[in-house]
């Protein structure tokens, strides 16, 4: 059966990014921070994913699904990856070409006026100066320890003797990363490392200056916490140390350095010749986002999707009653954020509430629900928060996040040992006349209020006592040594997910064999399992249509006779980044309709505390089919893969581009205004 590789593919999905920054549909600086994001991306993907194939190529020697073995894939990651980075390059020179006919200049020293120069120089004196830190490096001074992905400046010099003598100069990253120069017509933005390297006679100044060029330093991040512990907060701590020096895996170097620097840095660093690439430009692209979010550019960017007031709960002051009425919903961020963090504060401030729990895998540096914890714990409420120390990148806040709830009284848990805790539920427990109702708040994405502006996201509200026995049921769980529940309504990973989408999956191959509608629809970020692919394979060979719209990774490949003629795969790209996870069955005419945090990944479906929920309300249902409607007829940001492994734009049809993104945002503000007035 055909499989396309993890890696290749998730190349695949960077270069659908790249795509929006090279368009010239985009307004330019939409286009640099596409581009930013590429780079970010990439950065992660070589800390993460190449450093564990590095691993993997040593000792296993096993194909994948796609009969690739580590060696082949590392191969094939260092071939795309590097062609993949001078297309960037070139892609930030147009860029950069565009925003200069537009009034921005990101500079050099050389194209400064002399204004302009004094300003720089008396920048650099006052506080540039006295923060960097030139390390020689001799037998005395070993080469120091330089920080992940940070930029630096290594200068070769020529001593009395003749002999060559290195330096580095590490650039705080404290700084920013451009400097806003006092402008003219034309707004300059120079590169810190510019500015630096103008003054490097004065900062090395004991020796000529022979040549000096950029570097940047990717180390590993593919580390996982000892969970066999006793404390594993102490455990998360100590390997986001271990993390922090991680082994370098990938030198990225500036177009002027020239071999001697270059071996001088290989040899230091350890890092073999395969593992270096020399680029044209800017190093370090993801930087470019200090630039693109500035907002008196805003001319240069198109309009922000504002989110509008959740329609299902305008006219309501009371969210509790609300919520008795019927199920409700919010589609972020077309829908704001705000009904969420006001079922929190509620929660808080209701003398009739008992208990909030909650899980919490990335929370935001505003911590607006972190707060209302904090004051419901110092009420005298239950409050019991499962904070998943083990997100990555997202570690040290966690950290953070747990001691400030435990301060206030919280009860903290790090969830289940070997298992990372990825659902995203809220419980709260309020007294009523009719006795004890639990109200429960289930989501796609996480409770975070800025990734809730520009990630799209589903949540319900439901009080339906068979979800309120589930949840509590779950957070037993979690929170304590009960086995695995049989749940009424929720679908939980990994002890029965992988199993329940399967059955699904068989149920529509028995309509299809019975002549009854069928069908399966889904919407996700990425697609891997290899079981779940093999049952969508067979389902497509028993005459159910299939369609998947898979934001990244894609290990499926469609449209192959015999096999998958009847699966159709789209990626939908655009200013938002798709994130909720839909899943929708036929079942013989009557369709089912699922939310879901969970992807269908190994990771997700064996590894992680997931959680899947039916919507059963008939509005919502309807609201979830006119979403995958109009997502499938865009035709502005949208992919179509082929069983060439290809990606295509799909082309509008009769001329009108349709972007589902924008028409989703018109949805929702039409929803409101019918409703307000």
């Amino acid at each position: 059966m055909p499989f396309n590789n993890r890696e290749l593919s998730w190349l695949d999905f960077n270069s659908r990014v790249l795509a929006e920054a090279q368009s010239p549909e985009n307004l330019p600086l939409d286009r640099l921070f596409f581009l930013a994001i590429t780079a970010s991306n990439l950065d992660e993907f070589y800390m993460v994913r190449m450093a564990y194939i590095r691993d993997q190529e040593k000792y296993d020697f096993t194909p994948d699904d796609s009969g690739m073995t580590p060696k082949e894939q590392l191969e094939k990651i260092l071939e795309r990856g590097n062609s993949f980075q001078m297309r960037q390059a070139e892609c930030y020179m147009e860029i950069s070409s565009l925003l200069r006919e537009s009034g921005i200049d990101i500079c050099k020293m050389s194209d400064l006026s002399e204004q302009q120069t004094t300003f720089a120089r008396d920048l650099f004196d006052k506080e540039i100066l006295p923060v960097i830190t030139p390390l020689a490096v001799d037998p005395s001074r070993p080469f120091p320890f330089l920080s992940n992905n940070t930029m630096n400046i290594c200068v070769r010099m020529i001593d009395e003797e003749g002999n060559n003598v290195y330096a580095v100069i590490p650039v705080p990253p404290i700084l920013p990363r451009f400097i806003r120069i006092q402008s003219g017509a034309v707004q300059p933005f120079l590169p810190i490392e510019e500015l630096i390297a103008n003054y490097l006679p004065v900062i090395c100044d004991l020796h000529k200056i022979a040549a000096y060029g950029y570097f940047c330093v990717i180390r590993s991040a593919d580390f996982d916490a000892d969970e066999d512990t006793d404390n594993l907060l102490e455990e998360m701590k100590r390997t986001l140390k271990k993390r922090k020096r991680g082994k370098p895996i990938r030198l990225e170097l500036s177009k002027n350095f020239d071999d001697e620097l270059c071996d001088f840095l290989s040899n230091m660093l350890g890092i073999g010749k395969r593992f270096v690439i020399q680029l044209p430009g800017l190093l370090n692209l993801s930087a470019l986002r200090e630039i693109a979010g500035h907002k008196e550019l805003g001319n240069l960017r198109r309009n922000p999707i504002v989110p509008v007031p959740a329609s299902d709960f305008v006219g309501h002051d009371d969210i509790f009653a609300a919520i008795r009425e019927r199920d409700r919903m919010v589609h972020l961020p077309y829908e704001s954020f705000d009904c969420v963090a006001d079922f929190v504060k509620s929660a808080t401030n209701d003398s009739r509430v008992l208990a909030i729990k909650q899980t919490l895998y990335r929370a935001s540096g505003r911590g607006e629900i972190i707060a209302a914890l904090e004051q419901a714990a110092e009420a005298g409420k239950e409050v019991t928060v499962l904070v998943e120390l083990k997100a990555r990148f997202d570690e040290e806040n966690n950290i953070q996040w747990a001691a400030r709830l435990e301060r206030a009284g919280c009860h903290v848990i790090y969830g289940l040992t070997g298992l990372k805790t990825h659902c995203k539920i809220t419980l709260v427990v309020r007294r009523e006349e009719g006795g004890i109702r639990r109200y429960v708040h289930l989501s796609t994405g996480n409770y975070n209020d800025v990734t809730a502006r520009i990630y799209t996201d589903i949540g319900m509200f439901t009080c339906r006592p068979a979800f309120g026995a589930d949840a509590s049921a779950l957070f037993n769980h979690l929170t304590g040594f009960s086995n695995p529940p049989e749940y009424n309504k929720l679908i939980v990973a990994p002890k029965k997910m992988k199993q329940f989408f399967l059955d699904k999956i068989e149920d529509e191959i028995q309509n299809a064999k019975k002549k009854l509608p069928c069908g399966i629809s889904i919407k996700i970020n990425s697609i891997l399992d290899g079981t779940v692919v093999r049952k969508l394979y067979e389902a497509s060979s028993a005459g159910v249509p299939v369609s998947l719209m898979v934001r990244g990774i894609c290990s499926l490949v469609p449209g192959v006779e015999g096999c998958s003629e009847n699966i159709r795969v789209h990626s939908v790209l655009g200013q938002l980044l798709e994130h909720s996870r839909i899943y929708v069955f036929e079942n013989a005419g009557d369709p089912q309709f699922y939310l879901s945090s969970a992807d269908l990944m190994p990771r997700n479906l064996d590894r992680r505390v997931e959680v899947a929920f039916p919507v059963e309300e008939p509005l919502l249902k309807s609201r979830l089919r006119k979403i995958l409607d109009t997502m499938w007829r865009d035709s502005s940001g949208s992919w179509r893969l082929g069983p060439d492994g290809e990606y295509r734009r799909v082309e509008a049809k009769g001329g009108r581009v349709i972007n589902s993104q924008r028409e989703l945002a018109r949805m929702a503000m039409k929803a409101f205004k019918n409703l307000y007035s």
